[in-house]
């Protein structure tokens, strides 16, 4: 169906959201009459004249409506118009009175002298040079806000969109983009490389222009970065990909990554395998953590303590908590007093708590100052919990400050932590740039002890830190293999350790916590999950399924993944209700009462905490409740754990529901109950790591709805995402001084 134009003037403005544009106004057209069109129109007044784009819709409760995928606005021309126009209040300075003065004075011109001749205005009585100079910088700018959303629009570049181009670039953004459009691939979140890619060749840009390479050369090696997890690309590879996806000679690709080795945007260095190239930030990143582990695995702490004392917080370890530490337990207690960086990892089971506990006893003993730490939210609560004093998310321990680049931190080599000792638990999830920030932060002469296990699922974000600081064989590593009588009555570390070692896990045990109903199509599986976490799970143990209980998906899609199954969750758990407040965004309704997730990283978003503590940051993985929703504003109250936070609806793109999510999103976290949707997905997430990181997210039960056929594939296919990563070698490197294997760079 083709998109339709109208041309009508706009009567009434009904609602006008000035973070994304949204609006909603009355339009009066001579064929038409009055009537009520909607869409991300910013910028826009009362008596305003616009073209609208778009087709006639049928809202359930307000009827038929014009739905705008793109407008322009046209300055009116007849003096009643112009009249409307002004007297709207659009334009600082003026009001009615001005409004009635001005077009009196310059009648039809008005709009051209306010343009061209803004000091005529002055002719107005009460209206001095310097207020003639002020309106004309307004209705400039304005002119130049709606000049940027119709640039953009004809390259399907909303008008949301657009207004974060008009913040970042002002009243030269449509020049700075004609200049380069790919400064919008670069600096605006909403626009990728493709859509800069369209304004380039509106704009006649060739395809083998330097310009145009470069620009694309990081943009494959970011995707690379913030989609697989990689800090390099072989150059062979990268020249390969960039004349394939840019439609260039590889000669030509070749040249572009030299020109950007000579502008240090990106690094090339020889290694056994071949030429890497990293993305200057991650080249800097990596090298900087390989020489300060380095530095603080081979540099001895300033005190270390006697035999003695060692020896008497561990039997007080075990005398209060009624156990015996193993040697492996012992030894790592034993390392955390004689060095500066360690690793303890292990699987479920294996005493990682226990370990943590009685190095925090014996560093009390020694009035060392210690602080505890976790990538998330939720793995700082629990190690909370568990240690028993408080472990801060590791933004929050560093000082995070968001700024227009890039994030930054209170704490770095100039202000460091004054902590004795650090300690990191779910060091797998640590990207190769927070690693960095961490390490700036830590003083001279302060421990790290990082502990993890590194067989979960590695980072988000770029590099494979704890893998690669283990298979170093430079840093000191405790790795936990034995398994308490404690946790082996537990079928969920059992089974967690056979998955991991390529076993079946022992699914047809009674009276256990761990369990499979065979369930065959995706249909199905998501009926019984919804089933399970509405009924019969709470039934069967008297849990809350909100707090207690949490779904798990290998993917977002599918009849079986977190959409589909968030969608039935929701209907069974909190339906649509007269007196609940609910609000659509997308595809997705949010409503009072349901559980959602932060999808994406937003630094600036504020909160506030039960104790009055004010702050800033929601992060990606982070869990909430919608407490209440206000339509007049267009926000909504959420608690994620104990931050208060109010949710802008034009930030709605980085929140989700919540009642399932993928096991990528649970990295971190720890349930009471688990229940894993286990329907065949694409290849690519059936695999040994992602199944073991599921059923590890499992404090007292997992249950897997689905196929066994599903379970033993995944558990048969031990086929890891390969990261290209090079901490490991640099660290190596390190190890064998400048005449070693390769040169560092520099």
């Amino acid at each position: 169906m083709e998109d339709i134009r109208i041309v009508g003037i706009i009567s009434e403005i009904i609602y006008q959201n000035s973070e994304n544009g949204y609006t909603v106004c009355e339009i009066e057209n001579e064929d038409e009459g009055i009537f009520t069109a909607t869409g991300y129109m910013p910028y826009l007044s009362v008596g305003e004249t616009i073209a609208l784009i778009g087709q006639w819709v049928e809202h359930p409760d307000y009827g038929e409506q014009f739905k705008v995928t793109s407008y322009e606005s046209l300055l009116p021309t007849d003096e009643a118009a112009i009249l409307k126009y002004l007297s709207s209040g659009i334009i600082a300075g003026i009001g009615a009175a001005t409004a009635k003065n001005l077009v009196a004075h310059f009648g039809e011109n008005t709009f051209d002298i306010m343009l061209n001749n803004p000091s005529r205005l002055a002719e107005i009585r009460g209206i001095s040079p310097k207020k003639a100079e002020k309106i004309g910088a307004a209705f400039l700018e304005l002119q130049s806000m709606q000049g940027i959303v119709l640039y953009l629009q004809q390259f399907n570049i909303g008008a949301s969109v657009a207004m974060r181009v008009q913040k970042m670039f002002g009243q030269s953004a449509v020049e700075r983009i004609k200049e380069n459009p790919y400064i919008l691939a670069d600096s605006v979140d909403g626009i990728g490389f493709r859509t800069a890619d369209e304004i380039a060749f509106f704009q006649g840009m060739p395809k083998n222009s330097p310009v145009r390479i470069r620009h694309g050369i990081k943009y494959i090696l970011r995707d690379a970065a913030y989609s697989g997890g990689h800090t390099y690309l072989l150059q062979e590879q990268l020249t390969a990909l960039a004349s394939k996806k840019l439609d260039v000679t590889a000669e030509e690709a070749m040249d572009g990554i030299s020109s950007l080795a000579l502008t240090h945007s990106v690094y090339i260095e020889d290694f056994p395998d071949g030429k890497r190239v990293s993305l200057a930030i991650l080249y800097s990143a990596e090298t900087y953590v390989a020489r300060r582990i380095w530095a603080m695995s081979h540099t001895l702490p300033s005190y270390i303590p006697e035999q003695a004392a060692v020896d008497e917080v561990i039997s007080k370890a075990e005398e209060s908590g009624g156990i015996t530490l193993a040697e492996e337990q012992k030894a790592a207690v034993q390392a955390a007093a004689e060095r500066s960086c360690m690793v303890i990892t292990g699987g479920p089971g294996t005493g990682k708590t226990t370990i943590i506990k009685t190095i925090i006893s014996l560093m009390h003993s020694l009035s060392q100052e210690i602080v505890l730490a976790a990538p998330t939210g939720r793995a700082a609560k629990r190690m909370t919990a568990v240690a028993g004093i408080e472990a801060k998310t590791l933004h929050r321990l560093l000082g995070m400050k968001p700024s227009d680049d890039e994030i930054s931190f209170t704490h770095n080599e100039s202000n460091p932590l004054t902590a004795d000792v650090v300690i990191v638990d779910e060091a797998s999830m640590i990207d190769i740039q927070l690693a960095a920030s961490l390490l700036q932060a830590i003083k001279p002469g302060a421990k790290l002890i990082l502990c993890g296990d590194a067989d979960q699922l590695p980072s988000v974000g770029p590099g494979n830190v704890l893998r690669d600081i283990i298979a170093s064989g430079h840093v000191t590593t405790i790795a936990l293999g034995h398994i308490f009588r404690q946790a082996e009555e537990s079928l969920i570390v059992v089974n967690a350790h056979r998955i991991n070692s390529g076993e079946m896990p022992i699914i047809d045990a009674k009276d256990k916590d761990f369990f499979l109903l065979q369930r065959k199509s995706p249909e199905h599986i998501t009926q019984t999950v919804a089933d399970l976490y509405k009924i019969r799970l709470p039934r069967s143990y008297n849990i809350e399924p909100i707090s207690k209980i949490q779904v798990l998906s290998p993917s977002k899609k599918g009849a079986a993944g977190t959409i589909a199954l968030n969608r039935e969750l929701q209907y069974a758990m909190n339906p649509p209700d007269m007196l609940k407040t609910e609000h659509r965004s997308g595809n997705t309704i949010f409503r009072v009462g349901d559980k959602v997730m932060q999808i994406k990283n937003d630094y600036d978003i504020m909160w506030i905490r039960e104790n009055g503590e004010v702050g800033s940051g929601i992060f990606n993985g982070d869990m909430g409740i919608i407490e209440s929703i206000s339509l007049k504003d267009k926000t909504m109250t959420i608690i994620f754990d104990d931050k208060e936070v109010e949710y802008p609806f034009a930030n709605l793109e980085k929140l989700d529901l919540a009642y399932a999510v993928t096991v990528h999103k649970s990295q971190g976290s720890e349930f009471p109950v688990v229940i894993l949707a286990l329907a065949s997905f694409a290849p690519m997430l059936m695999y040994r790591n992602l199944l073991y990181t599921a059923v590890t997210r499992a404090r007292d039960m997992v249950v897997i709805v689905g196929r066994s056929e599903e379970i033993r594939r995944m558990v048969e296919n031990n086929d890891r995402h390969i990261r290209y990563t090079s901490l490991c070698e640099r660290l190596g490197a390190i190890a064998e001084g400048e005449n070693g294997i390769f040169k560092m760079g520099d």
